[in-house]
């Protein structure tokens, strides 16, 4: 069972023949190695490229422990290059690689090596792509799995495959384990021996019941407005100790370079401006939110923006939380919307909610979108498989189920 990847996959091939060096990245255990070396290396071979032109490397164990070392490394990789022919060098972590910059840039002068490497770290290596590679860097963000790579091959109906996807979420090894129990236990074991314990390690934390209790916090209050200082009172008094909202505000940064969590920051849509009080926070996979809090707080209203805040970011949007402000009965109010999904000159006003049964749910949810006046499309996503249809406001609605599965659902 294999779910192909398609759109990495594409953005891979693309990538040939552009001059930089394409750098996959992304949360530990999503795919990104099996991308590399399984599915783009198969697409190459199908296409004629010698075995031998494919030079692969993986530096994450202990049996290349000796390749860390950057001129041992370089050394090894120019020696296999005895032809003119396009030679493909695929890397597997190489923030393990000591001055990888200058290695790279190296190899790139060579000029018949078309370099893909993968890493784990946002911040080690999304600023290095633009600085170190001197505007030959191509990022790659890559996911968990989508709804629709997970239902693609999912044994089992669109409910069924939902309700797994909400508990469980997408790291492609879900998909080989049956029973429920056992999917539990692979993802508490992942967040507090991989995921946790990396940040912890890779960033010197000292205070680990700080970052515990951290962790905890985001993951009960996904979706809701937060902020280091907020946090920072509550761990005072719920632990009766010191825990600055400096470190609170680094710590979240060293979540956030690791993958596991992204903010949305909040947009002042009539005053075009960001407001940089509060913030929410998404998990990158739910089920390792889930895990976290041992399967407790499974609210469906939080999960299911969660999950359009994450599909939104795999096809590419850049997402905030938006806000109105507005005079109502000679009151200042603020309203919100839950995402504003920008790309280029495009932009959507998304309101997500369970359902709009009852007219006073749906004026809720419609009273933000009445406030614009702009002629952005407007949309509505409900639970369940309502097929897209427009009201007499000109506000789009559609259920959930055609929101995920169709790519371009946004733009009916």
């Amino acid at each position: 069972m294999e779910v192909s990847r398609e759109t990495y996959l594409k953005r891979l091939i693309d990538g040939i023949g552009n001059g930089m060096v394409k750098v996959v990245t992304g949360i530990r255990r999503c795919g990104k190695s099996y991308l590399l070396f399984t599915i783009f290396t198969r697409y190459l071979l199908t296409q004629g490229v010698p075995k031998d032109h494919i030079l692969q490397y993986s530096l994450e164990g202990i049996d290349d422990d000796e390749l860390r070392n950057p001129k041992t490394f370089f050394a090894s990789v120019k020696e296999k290059i005895v032809d003119e022919d396009k030679y493909f060098l695929i890397i597997d972590e190489v923030q393990y690689l000591p001055r990888f910059e200058e290695v790279l840039n190296s190899l790139l002068k060579v000029g018949n090596v078309e370099i893909y490497v993968t890493g784990s770290n946002s911040k080690f290596l999304s600023t290095d792509i633009k600085t170190e590679f001197r505007g030959r860097g191509d990022e790659i963000t890559m996911h968990p799995l989508s709804f629709s790579e997970f239902y693609s091959v999912y044994d089992g109906d669109f409910d069924d495959a939902f309700d797994d996807y909400m508990r469980y979420g997408g790291l492609p090894y879900i998909l080989k384990l049956k029973e429920g129990r056992s999917k539990a236990e692979y993802l508490k074991k992942q967040f507090n021996d991989v995921y946790l314990r990396d940040v912890i390690e890779r960033n010197n934390i000292v205070n680990k019941t700080g970052i515990n209790a951290l962790v905890d916090v985001l993951s009960s209050s996904i979706g809701s407005l937060t902020n280091p200082k907020n946090i920072s009172n509550t761990y005072q008094s719920s632990y009766n100790d010191s825990y600055s909202y400096k470190t609170i505000a680094n710590h979240i940064e060293f979540l956030k370079d690791a993958f596991l969590i992204e903010e949305v920051q909040r947009y002042d849509i009539k005053g075009r401006k960001y407001i940089c009080a509060n913030s929410k926070y998404y998990f990158s996979d739910l089920g390792l939110r889930n895990a976290r809090i041992n399967f407790r707080q499974l609210e469906e209203s939080h999960l299911i923006k969660n999950l359009v805040y994450n599909e939104l970011m795999i096809r590419g949007y850049s997402v905030d939380v938006g806000v109105i402000n507005t005079q109502e009965k000679h009151k200042s109010k603020q309203l919100e919307i839950d995402f504003v999904a920008n790309e280029e000159s495009k932009r959507y006003y998304i309101q997500v909610a369970l359902n709009i049964e009852k007219s006073e749910k749906e004026n809720q949810e419609f009273h933000s979108f009445r406030t614009l006046s702009d002629s952005f499309k407007k949309i509505l996503i409900i639970k369940g498989s309502s097929k897209p249809w427009y009201n007499d406001d000109g506000f789009l609605i559609m259920g959930i189920k055609q929101f995920l599965l169709d790519p371009k659902s946004l733009e009916y």
